[in-house]
């Protein structure tokens, strides 16, 4: 009976020099530590279950313990920041509303909810305060100003009054909207977008210099030079939209550490497997 309990003692240590728990609780061996370091992201919240840019969509997120979600911006007729991806609501709801044009009360009457499914029937279109508001502690909220410049004396104020400043993240294809933003937030960090492989070297060097912190780039631009120049010019990398493992896998062994994906709690489950 000792040698059995001695032996089983033994199975336990080594188990436990094996494994170690990761934030979320799951356990990895130790040559699967890196999956600790990495950021799932959740595209326009957890896009793949809910209807896109709804709270809906970003407490599930939250739920499923992603860490970080990502959402849209535009800017209202009456000036007020609404989370949506296009610049008219006709793909989400069937109403053709032209964002821009439209006073925030009469958009948030329609439904972007039942496009995805029945159950999400009445969900409106979020204003960007309400979406911050939910943010749990740890955790990070991307911002995509999809519009242009106007929107950054409203967004000072929306980001001001929500006190969580320091769990925001913004990005723009925008070059100069990108440039606006770190220049009235420089405690906030700033990415430019991109999916153009031709000049992204050298804008990579224009965004050192303009002291912005990072570029989000389309998973298919990443390789080792891009990598490389990264490091040089101490910018951080964020790629989008990663839903495949076996792409994910090949971005980790580059060193990338953030995907943006449709679907956080099984591109992280794949991926493990992989390692």
């Amino acid at each position: 009976m000792k040698r059995i309990l001695s032996a089983l003692g033994l199975m336990i240590l080594a188990t436990a020099l094996l494994c170690s728990q990761d934030h979320k609780g799951k356990c990895f061996k130790k040559e699967k530590g890196d999956m600790k370091s990495l950021n799932f992201i959740a595209h326009r919240g957890e896009s793949a279950i809910a209807p896109e840019n709804t709270m809906a969509s970003f407490r599930q997120a939250w739920a499923l313990d992603a860490d970080g979600a990502e959402c849209d911006i535009h800017l209202t007729k009456d000036n007020r920041i609404v989370i949506i991806h296009d610049d008219n609501t006709k793909r989400t709801s069937g109403v053709d509303m032209e964002i821009s044009s439209s006073l925030s009360g009469d958009l948030r009457k329609i439904d972007v909810g039942s496009f995805k499914d029945t159950l999400y029937r009445n969900e409106i279109i979020p204003f960007l305060e309400e979406a911050i508001s939910i943010i749990p502690e740890k955790k990070f909220f991307v911002i995509e100003i999809k519009c242009g410049t106007e929107v950054i004396p409203y967004l000072k104020k929306v980001l001001d009054d929500s006190q969580k400043k320091d769990q925001i993240k913004l990005i723009s294809f925008g070059w100069e909207v990108i440039l606006e933003a770190k220049k009235e937030f420089p405690e906030i960090p700033c990415y430019w977008l991109s999916s153009k492989k031709e000049t992204l070297l050298q804008k990579m060097d224009e965004a050192a210099a303009a002291g912005l912190d990072g570029v989000d780039l389309k998973y298919s631009l990443v390789d080792s030079e891009v990598m490389k120049k990264a490091a040089e010019l101490n910018l951080d990398i964020i790629t989008w939209t990663v839903d495949d493992p076996q792409e994910a896998k090949r971005l980790t062994d580059l060193g990338v550490k953030s995907f943006t994906t449709n679907n956080t709690q099984k591109l992280e489950e794949e991926l493990t497997k992989l390692f």
